[in-house]
């Protein structure tokens, strides 16, 4: 019988024990080089956004850059190290709620002079 790190097989492997030796080394090159905990704390700082946050910006047609997201991303990392739960987000003539824990944002509108906007039950108010 075959023996492999000191276990007997019932059987041959193909290519023989030689073939498995050599071939091992091959999987070291396709372990993945970033590590679950990296990738998944990458994805839960990240800013997200709520269903209604997402209808009220289809609703109202606001479209926002990749620009625009990162200064929001950042207005709410400044308002969790001031130690906010719920801030008033500005960026040019839009508004967000954001949930600051969370980092998620609940609402969107923008500043269009039709309507009154008053914001309550935030601790915070930050110009992105």
């Amino acid at each position: 019988m075959a023996e492999i790190n000191g276990v007997s097989l019932p059987f041959l492997p193909a290519g023989g024990v030689n073939e498995l030796k050599r071939q091992s080394p091959l999987i070291e090159q396709f372990t993945p080089r970033t590590k679950f905990q990296d990738v998944f704390d990458q994805e839960i700082n990240k800013l997200k956004f709520s269903a209604h946050a997402q209808s009220r910006l289809n609703s109202r047609d606001i479209a926002l850059s990749d620009e625009d997201i990162g200064r929001i991303e950042s207005a709410v990392t400044k308002a969790e190290a001031k130690g906010s739960n719920e801030s008033l987000v500005l960026l040019r003539d839009m508004a967000f709620i954001v949930s600051v824990g969370n980092k998620t944002v609940i609402t969107a509108m923008q500043n269009d002079g039709s309507e009154q906007h008053i914001f309550t039950n935030i601790d915070s108010a930050v110009m992105a």
